[in-house]
């Protein structure tokens, strides 16, 4: 399965509690953070949440 790297580029500051919560749940800390979450329904809702404060890209050349 693919996994996707996420970076948090945008505060959640002045932004919803629901989507604070959101962020925490991916496990961001704080500002330009990168975790790597593997590629599946709940992530992207995830992502789809708090579109406008993370940037998403495709972890490519995973060795397992």
């Amino acid at each position: 399965m693919s996994k996707l790297r996420i970076t948090l580029v945008k505060s959640g500051i002045g932004y919803e509690k629901s989507q604070k919560r959101t962020l925490a749940a991916l496990g961001f800390h704080r500002l330009n953070q990168s975790v790597v979450h593997e590629d599946n329904n709940a992530i992207r809702g995830m992502i789809n949440k708090v579109r406008h404060l993370v940037k998403v890209e495709e972890e490519i050349g995973q060795a397992e």
